[in-house]
């Protein structure tokens, strides 16, 4: 009886430690499948867009976000991004160097970003559903001006480790009063596109 116990006990042993080598190997790909972003190839784009009775008098504005930093898990669609909004740069092709000077000032001041207060953006995927052949419609949330919110992004495979796409949102859902002037006669409208080209280091 205690033979047969003893090769009992040692099936099991050998069971678990089957399991444990499996765990951990899985968990070894698991946390290999995660690529950090190439942030020296990738951008991602803010576009608003005007609005108004004398919206020809005002600007379209197409805005750099210089990516800080994030991983993508290709397997899974697991998506991470950081930004600082301090580093964003008013793009705005066709308008002088003062007029987009003082775009600057006014996107990262109190009225819009407040980026001295609110330094960090940051997204984080919560799921992935495919659209089609290599695309996919990403949920996730998005930290901007303080405030987090739940946004979606539209995603297409480019090649291996290149992706692209775009988000809609509002900037009145994050807190942020779009800009207006001459009594709301030229102003920028609420909705605002995000727009990026992801690179993956190799």
């Amino acid at each position: 009886m205690n033979g047969i116990n003893i090769t009992r006990v040692q099936r099991r042993v050998k069971r678990a430690l089957a399991v444990g080598v499996a765990s951990l190997a899985w968990s070894a790909v698991a946390i290999a499948q995660q690529r950090a972003i190439d942030t020296g190839k990738s951008a991602l784009t803010v576009r608003v867009y005007k609005a108004g009775l004398l919206s020809a008098m005002g600007h379209n504005h197409e805005i750099a976000a210089p990516i800080a930093g994030g991983t993508v898990d290709p397997t899974t669609r697991q998506v991470e991004l950081h930004a600082h909004a301090r580093a964003m740069q008013v793009r705005d092709p066709g308008v002088s160097d003062k007029d987009r000077a003082e775009i600057q000032s006014t996107m990262l001041g109190s009225e819009v970003l407040d980026a001295e207060r609110h330094p960090e953006i940051e997204f984080r995927s919560t799921g992935a559903e495919p659209l089609g052949a290599g695309s996919w419609r990403v949920r996730g949330n998005l930290a901007l001006h303080g405030q987090t919110h739940a946004v979606t992004l539209e995603v297409r495979e480019q090649g291996a480790g290149h992706y692209v796409g775009s988000s809609l949102f509002k900037q009145t859902e994050f807190g942020i009063n779009p800009v207006k002037v001459a009594g709301g006669t030229i102003r920028v409208k609420d909705e605002i596109r995000l727009e990026f080209d992801i690179h993956l280091a190799r």
